[in-house]
């Protein structure tokens, strides 16, 4: 079943009118279609057969047959007039590169090496203390077993410990 509009006497004469099913809107979205991206070989193929186009409305043909407008053509045809296929390779998108130096490759290289060797000497540094303060325990304990050993634990501890 179709839909009817008519177009007669009533209230609101002169009006189109609605009969028929409603129709109800797609709830989903369409997603955002992909950007094109033509190849050199595109672009020139394009170009030349505009170059062929003679008649009037024949680009405008060919623009609308291939889904294109003619900005595209027009820049395409700088790009081709600038330097043939070179113009027509397509630019990367988004912030350009900075251009790398050899001496801050080198630095980067060395700024490295540098921050592992200060991570293995604060390991290291902290290896050292924790083995100095065990000799330091283990030797009041020996410390402490030889004024045991004497009878004299008050005394002999003390001037041991004091060496």
């Amino acid at each position: 079943m179709g839909v009817v509009w008519t177009s007669g006497v009533s209230p609101d004469a002169g009006r189109f009118t609605f009969h028929g099913p409603i129709a109800t809107p797609d709830p989903e979205v369409p997603e955002k279609k992909k950007r094109r991206k033509f190849t050199a070989a595109y672009k020139l193929n394009i170009v030349e057969q505009a170059d062929r186009c003679h008649q009037s409305g024949e680009i405008g043909a060919l623009l609308r047959r291939e889904g294109l407008y003619s900005s595209h053509l027009v820049t395409w045809r700088r790009q081709y007039e600038s330097g043939a296929l070179q113009g027509l390779n397509p630019k990367k998108r988004g912030r350009k590169r900075k251009p790398q130096d050899p001496s801050a490759e080198r630095l980067a290289a060395l700024e490295k090496e540098n921050q592992r060797l200060k991570n293995q000497l604060r390991k290291a540094e902290i290896i050292i203390e924790a083995q100095k303060k065990s000799r330091r325990s283990w030797a009041s304990i020996r410390i402490w077993k030889a004024a045991q050993r004497n009878n004299d634990p008050s005394r002999r501890y003390i001037e041991l410990r004091d060496r």
